[in-house]
């Protein structure tokens, strides 16, 4: 049986499921998530593994040393270079973290926090959400 939110890469060939309603979906501002995105920002949400499955494509990992000393690796499509998540958080284990614009249906996911709000740039407008400088504790 299909799980009730799906997403995909750019071109299709990565495609990914999982059930659970995203419960902590951030804006991140720093420079980790501005390198890997190409945007001033990233928005994302944790799922656990154990809901999360990939349903075709191989994704070719990037593993990653982040500004905090910790290593994830990013999943991206080896055909059209889409980022799609990330796993093997060393900060959160079990945890793959998903793209929201990787989801075929992100409406109604949105977003509760904003981090990392020392590095958003000036004419990015803040949200009417909770900001943190950092990582939210």
């Amino acid at each position: 049986m299909a799980k009730k939110h799906t997403g995909q890469c750019a071109c299709g060939s990565v495609k990914f499921e999982f059930d659970i309603d995203p419960g902590f979906v951030a804006v991140c501002h720093c420079l980790d998530c501005k390198r890997a995105t190409g945007g001033e920002a990233a928005t994302f949400f944790g799922v656990p593994e154990s809901d999360f499955r990939l349903i075709s494509g191989r994704p070719k990992a990037f593993h990653y040393i982040a500004e905090s000393g910790k290593g994830l690796d990013r999943n991206f499509c080896p055909d059209c270079g889409a980022r799609v998540f990330s796993t093997h958080l060393e900060s959160f284990p079990g945890t793959v973290f998903v793209t929201l614009g990787s989801l075929d249906q992100p409406a109604g996911i949105e977003p509760m926090v904003e981090m990392f709000t020392k590095r958003r740039l000036a004419w990015a407008r803040p949200l009417e959400l909770p900001q943190f400088e950092g990582m939210p504790h």
